[in-house]
């Protein structure tokens, strides 16, 4: 009989779908066995993630992973790490640090598990007690888009600066997420339910890992980052459980800055005149290429991360983020937020959440409701929010912190990163056509139940169709072949199902659509933008934003524009190339990977589209497969825990038989039953 496991790492217990369920006699103990767990499922993830922060990726992944690394020595990932490590206070740091202690203890098991390590040769290394802070940051700071002011900074330069705000939708290369909040007036129980589901890029292994955490002071099962310990954005405590989505708020501000070299000093520009910058060279170690030589330079208004004192000053900027100026990432907030058991108990937490900032909804099961915003958002001017701004005017510089705002709950609460709660915190949100269908669909009805809520998971109605459609009724002059292809679109039931070849038509015209608008004299300058790095390509591509705003640039004043025309004509293309392949045949995931497989097929064939509710997002004019979709789907039942649910889109770990199996699970909108109980569960043990 094998040892059983009940060391400094406590008890490790496991379900069916392998995800752990970890018990210890006190809060680092379990933070311990949390980190050792973590090493053993996602050893390769983890470290990928580690390099990622560091700027150390293409040593072992090769001249692809260059631009990355580049961007993050430049931005000083690393170094704001250890900043804001070295500010926790002495509670957390150590619990932090056992979390680190457990990494290290299960990495090389963790790596033998895990055929990636041996196909390129990277052997783990030792983790710092700041690599979790590092963590966080390498996957949230692109997560607010700054980017898109580079993007809007360009239309402004290239079309004239009343055409900066033509494009303004949603930004698809970020992430957003679903969630609601039904109060127990409206579910079977008389309890609340909160459900929902993150919208990010697909990743393999996951970026959310479901666990369990247990010891004495607190039970809490939920959705962990991997590396990062405790459980920030989506809990159940039995008490009381939360979770969030991305406010779209506005925090990072990106300066144009002038920098010209004195010797071997850079100075900066600023409102005071030339002041000395921080300076050094770094070198990246790249498999099969030449070392790569970086740059690195700081000025009072943060690292600049695009040009430098030798390029052009058009390109050269630094940018400004919470974590950078306060040396805060809001990491005390996590083991609170594991002993919270009321809203109250959240509430008081998140009032210490940095970044990214978030709409949280919780309950409790005394009957409290929470609906608010956290995080820390700068008070600055307007211009900030929009546009590059001048280093140089001193009327651009912060000014303290916006508050909080938050809501009173009624009955349902809806948050699909539409305007709302935190519209004066951000410039561009969803449009509202998520947020208005699930409000629709909870409507319909009362007395809702959890394993109700993955009809609303997995609506595949677009809403979003409409304008297009309507356009296109109103032609003239249409072949026989395109008057048949506009009467089927129109009596179509504008759901983006799998099956529908009446879907896959409607994303054909679309995308003839898009290529059209973006081949036209009034953005075909748009095409190529400035020499910005290549980490911030999607960003600045044209199809991709012309696709994500067809709809606002398809009513725009744009000059020497024919919507008529230029829509006739797609559907003309259309109609002649009578594709009758259904939505779901090339509709297809692909996850991201680390070290992918070009040989590897398409995934499984999805329903939905960016804009339904079931948010499966690809690329209109570009492709039809995705990359990006929910990432979790959870349901929080307040009225007995063990009816809660969730589901991840490949399995618990990253490798073994638990790498995919909730794939199959996931694609048809099932979700899995929480286990609670310990006498279900399976005892893992020692050899």
């Amino acid at each position: 009989m094998s040892e059983r496991s009940t060391t400094a790492s406590g008890q490790r217990y496991r379900d069916q779908w392998g995800i752990p369920h970890l018990r210890a006699d006190d809060p680092e103990s379990l933070a311990y066995a949390q980190g050792q767990v973590t090493a053993l499922d996602r050893a390769w993830q983890i470290e990928v993630e580690r390099h990622r922060s560091q700027g150390t990726s293409a040593a072992f992944l090769g001249a692809d992973a260059v631009a990355w690394d580049v961007f993050a020595r430049r931005v000083r990932l690393d170094d704001t790490a250890r900043r804001c490590h070295a500010a926790l206070d002495r509670a957390t740091a150590s619990w932090v640090g056992r979390y680190v202690d457990g990494v290290n203890a299960g990495l090389a098991e963790g790596a033998a598990r895990t055929p990636e390590f041996a196909a390129t040769g990277l052997t783990p290394g030792r983790w710092q007690p700041w690599t979790p802070l590092a963590l966080w940051l390498t996957h949230h700071v692109l997560f607010a888009g700054f980017p898109t002011k580079l993007w809007r900074e360009h239309v402004a330069r290239t079309l004239g600066a009343p055409a900066a705000g033509l494009f303004a939708v949603d930004g698809h290369v970020t992430s957003g997420s679903n969630g609601w909040l039904l109060a127990g007036a409206r579910t079977a129980s008389g309890a609340p339910l909160i459900a929902g589901d993150p919208h990010r890029f697909i990743e393999s292994p996951g970026i959310y890992q479901q666990i369990r955490l247990a010891c004495p002071e607190y039970d809490v099962l939920g959705f962990a980052v991997p590396g990062i310990p405790g459980i920030a954005h989506f809990g159940h405590a039995g008490e009381v459980a939360w979770a969030i989505t991305n406010a779209m708020s506005d925090y990072q501000d990106v300066y144009a800055e002038r920098l010209r070299r004195r010797g071997t000093v850079v100075e900066a520009y600023g409102p005071d005149g030339w002041q000395a910058a921080y300076r050094q060279v770094e070198t990246i170690e790249v498999a099969g290429a030449d070392p790569v030589e970086v740059e690195v330079i700081e000025t009072e208004r943060g690292p600049v991360i695009s040009g430098g004192p030798d390029d052009d000053p058009a390109v050269t900027v630094s940018l400004r983020h919470p974590p950078r100026v306060t040396g805060d990432l809001g990491f005390s907030v996590l083991p609170a937020l594991l002993r919270a058991r009321t809203v109250g108990d959240v509430d008081a937490a998140l009032d210490g959440w940095v970044e990214p900032v978030n709409v949280v909804l919780a309950a409790d099961t005394a009957g409290g409701l929470l609906h608010r915003v956290a995080g820390r958002v700068p008070q600055r001017h307007p211009d900030n929010g929009r546009r590059v701004v001048p280093a140089w005017d001193a009327g651009h510089a912060w000014r303290g912190w916006v508050a909080m705002p938050k809501s009173p709950v009624d009955e349902v609460a809806v948050m699909a990163n539409e305007r709302g709660i935190a519209a004066d915190l951000g410039v561009e949100f969803a449009p509202p056509y998520r947020a208005d269908r699930i409000r629709a669909l909870l409507a319909a009805g009362t007395g809702w139940r959890a394993e109700q809520m993955s009809t609303v998971h997995t609506d595949t109605h677009l809403a979003a169709a409409g304008p297009l459609l309507d356009l296109l009724a109103g032609l003239d002059g249409l072949s026989a072949g395109a008057v048949a292809l506009r009467e089927r679109l129109l009596t179509w039931d504008r759901r983006m199902a799998a099956d529908s070849v009446d879907a896959a038509t409607f994303a054909d015209l679309r995308a003839a659509v898009v290529r059209r608008l973006a081949a036209h004299p009034a953005l075909a300058a748009l095409a190529e933008p400035p020499a910005y790095p290549d980490v911030f390509r999607s960003w600045m591509a044209l199809l991709p934003r012309v696709g994500y705003a067809l709809t606002p640039l398809l009513h725009a004043d744009l000059p020497g524009l024919d919507r008529a025309a230029l829509i006739r004509e797609a559907a003309e293309e259309v109609a002649a190339a009578g594709d009758t392949r259904r939505w779901g045949d090339r509709h297809r995931l692909v996850p991201w990977r680390a070290l992918p497989d070009p040989s590897a097929p398409p995934g499984p064939e999805l329903a939905g589209d960016h804009d339904c509710v079931l948010a499966t997002s690809s690329v209109p004019g570009i492709t039809d497969l995705c990359q990006r979709g929910p990432a979790a789907r959870y349901v929080w039942d307040l009225a007995r825990r063990e009816n809660s649910r969730w589901v991840v889109p490949l399995g618990a770990a990253g490798a073994g038989p638990h790498r995919d199996d909730q794939l199959p699970l996931w694609v048809r909108g099932e979700l899995i039953e929480v286990t609670c109980d310990w006498a279900r569960l399976t005892e893992e043990h020692h050899d």
